[in-house]
């Protein structure tokens, strides 16, 4: 799959966690939950702001199947998996927030 055509299928529209962009001086990195609707793995992205160097992400195991996503060493999600595969820190989607 073309990653045009995989980036249609996540549902930006939807994600949860980022502050509305109506609001000034936005802390980031922040994190979001983005559904996936092509694939049953909805996504984690870290967005932060344009022209800011793109954070170091890390993945802390909290538990066998609980892993909290760290951006710049600041937790900014916390995963949950019933089963697949932990969470990587290349899994993270990294988006550039325009102003």
């Amino acid at each position: 799959m073309s990653r045009d055509s995989y980036a249609g299928a996540l549902r930006w529209e939807n994600a949860a966690g980022l502050t509305h962009s109506s609001k000034t001086n936005q802390a980031t990195p922040q994190g979001a939950f983005v559904p996936d609707t092509m694939h049953d793995c909805d996504q984690v992205a870290v967005v932060y702001n344009k022209g800011d160097n793109p954070p170091e992400i890390t993945i802390r195991e909290v538990s066998g199947s609980v892993h909290t996503v760290l951006a710049n060493g600041v937790a900014v999600a916390v995963i949950a998996r019933a089963s697949g595969p932990a969470l990587s820190a290349d899994d993270v989607l990294l988006v550039e927030r325009s102003t």
